[in-house]
């Protein structure tokens, strides 16, 4: 057999996780006058999805706007008597006191003003918390709360639904440093290069199909507890087939091709909890070879140790197959049988 340059996968398992996830609260208080989704249906950023009864801040706005105007008055009217103090002061007709006095009444009816219109800012953002809307694009959960319900706001303010992203989703797994070090650090520096690492996602009931994806986040410490460094990858989820809390398994590739042997899972026999393969020796004769395997690379799988390049791998007849046996490669057997020369009953192929 000989070694090849393949990408190496392991798998781990892994849990899917929403980019972003969204509990929507109440920020103002007042009765539910209005829902404006169904349940579990699409929503875009910005749609309004509870109505809060907005006529107490209508009012509010209202009464804001017109201490607004008064202020403003106010402030004109203290503008026009500064002017006038400063004008008659030239002539001794008013006193240094009077000045003072309309100076610091327009200092006061300015600051009048900018209070008046902050709180008439304040009255517009709470009318537009009357309208509670999604602050993400994704698939709403049931309404929670329903119409003709009073909520309350603040910190103990209840949920009204859930709204989670579904057009990317994350996959987070946990990655043993052994499998860190090789995949990830022997060949990538920086993040992007990082990012660069094929990832591939597979879930159940999905026939098989495997999502590619790309790493977004290795953690930055190994957990002494567990030995593994917490890993997230991200995927395209355009058809939101995928949901957060389902169960993945996840496959991290070698960031480039890396030499390796691999065998057909045919040529590899169990005894117990062992794996072996029989080799014909330079004696022509079936030898057994314990092995280590790892993953299984376009159909084939990894050999991690007991094989070298050139050891000649037997792969028919294994199950009558028992060593010392004698062997026949398929190329020495196939010029037996053109001569009509006998043959054993197994042939060992060179892989």
């Amino acid at each position: 057999m000989e070694a090849a340059p393949v990408r190496l996968w392991t798998e781990f398992s892994a849990r899917l996780q929403a980019v972003d996830a969204v509990d929507l609260r109440p920020q103002v208080g007042g009765a539910i006058v209005e829902l404006r989704f169904r349940d579990g249906e699409r929503v875009k950023k910005g749609d309004v999805l509870f109505v809060i009864d907005p006529r107490p801040y209508e009012a509010a706005v209202t009464q804001a706007t017109a201490e607004l105007a008064a202020a403003r008055d106010r402030h004109r009217h203290a503008g026009k008597e500064l002017e006038r103090a400063k004008s008659l002061i030239k002539t001794s007709a008013i006193s240094e006191r009077v000045l003072d006095e309309r100076a610091n009444t327009f200092a006061v009816s300015k600051s009048d003003v900018e209070a008046a219109e902050a709180r008439l800012a304040r009255a517009r953002i709470d009318l537009d918390y009357a309208f509670v809307k999604a602050p993400i694009s994704g698939r709403v959960s049931r309404a929670e709360i329903t119409v003709g319900n009073l909520v309350q706001a603040g910190s103990n303010a209840p949920t009204l639904t859930t709204i989670v992203s579904d057009r990317e989703i994350y996959a987070d797994f946990e990655v043993d440093e052994k499998t860190y070090v090789a995949f990830v650090r022997r060949s990538a520096k920086n993040v992007e290069a990082e990012r660069g690492i094929p990832v591939r996602l597979e879930v159940g009931g999905l026939d098989g199909i495997e999502i590619e994806g790309h790493i977004h986040t290795f953690d930055n410490r190994l957990d002494p507890a567990t030995g593994t460094i917490r890993a997230r990858a991200l995927f395209s989820n355009e058809q939101a087939a995928l949901l957060p809390g389902m169960f993945a398994r996840v496959k991290l590739g070698s960031a480039t091709a890396q030499s390796a042997l691999m065998l057909t899972d045919k040529a590899i026999l169990t005894d117990q909890d062992r794996k072996f393969v029989y080799v014909m020796d330079a004696e022509g004769k079936a030898a057994y070879r314990q092995v280590g395997v790892g993953a299984t690379v376009e159909g084939r799988r990894v050999v991690t140790t007991g094989l070298a390049a050139g050891d000649r791998v037997i792969t028919s007849s294994l199950m009558m197959l028992r060593p010392g046996a004698p062997v026949m490669t398929k190329a020495a057997a196939a010029k037996a049988a053109a001569t009509g020369a006998p043959t054993p009953k197994n042939e060992a192929a060179a892989h």
